[in-house]
């Protein structure tokens, strides 16, 4: 039986979660040293493949790294538009101004901690894939985390991802000082937010949880997949913020 004060925390954590908004432009101010340390202190206890926390974080506090940061997302966003890919982009200007700024980076070694061969067989690569999504998840894991613990800190947030690529790497690694064992995958921006953030959509309970076995009225066809990727998408990604390419 649930006790009160176990319900009481649910509703409480539910409540964060709940609070946990978008934003991408923040009001000017200074993010003091313990709160970094709160925010990364929550992403250290995520849980990880074989506990092995192959996460590191840097903070950011130099305008001028920021910047520099910051145009490398505007450029790459150029990019984008020129081979016409469609995908609603955001005004990476405001990393450039964010008050908190958190580089996650991830160390691949790590993947050898998990069930791997290591003899080039057709079995190990299929292991070696697992592997690194089993990686790859326990650093969301721990950005999640952080993000939660800005949020219950009154703060709104910002998940800067899809910088895994090898461009992006070559980018951001001298101007972090990041060693070439490491890589480059997530950055936190988080602050109070410029202006009111909106609450996104977000599918009902019913449509995504499946009770025994999977409920096939819920498989969706490829068209509609489509259909969400061309006409909804960016209704329910950046609303008045978006630009489409």
């Amino acid at each position: 039986m649930t006790t009160g004060t176990t319900t009481d925390l649910y509703s409480e954590y539910l409540e964060i979660v709940r609070r946990r908004h978008t934003s991408r432009k923040f009001k000017e101010e200074t993010i003091a040293r313990e709160v970094f340390e709160q925010v990364v202190e929550a992403g250290r206890h995520a849980c990880s493949g074989a506990n092995s926390q192959p996460w590191e974080y840097i903070v950011v506090e130099d305008p001028k790294i920021k910047e520099q940061i910051g145009e490398y997302f505007i450029q790459e966003a150029r990019a984008r538009a020129k081979l016409k890919m469609g995908f609603p982009t955001p005004n990476y200007n405001g990393m450039k101004t964010a008050p908190g700024l958190i580089v996650a980076l991830v160390d691949y070694r790590y993947v050898k901690a998990f069930p791997v061969l290591n003899d080039g067989s057709d079995l190990d690569r299929m292991y070696q894939e697992n592997a690194q999504r089993i990686l790859l998840q326990s650093l969301a894991s721990s950005v999640m985390s952080m993000h939660l613990a800005a949020a219950a800190l009154g703060y709104s947030s910002w998940w800067v991802t899809a910088i895994g690529q090898e461009k992006a790497q070559k980018a951001l690694k001298p101007i972090l000082g990041v060693p070439e064992v490491l890589h480059v995958i997530d950055i936190l921006c988080f602050g109070h937010p410029e202006k009111e953030p909106y609450v996104r959509q977000k599918k009902p309970l019913e449509e995504i949880l499946h009770w025994g076995r999977y409920d096939a009225s819920h498989e969706k066809s490829d068209g509609e997949i489509q259909d969400w990727i061309e006409n909804r998408r960016h209704k329910v990604m950046y609303r008045d913020e978006s630009k489409v390419d």
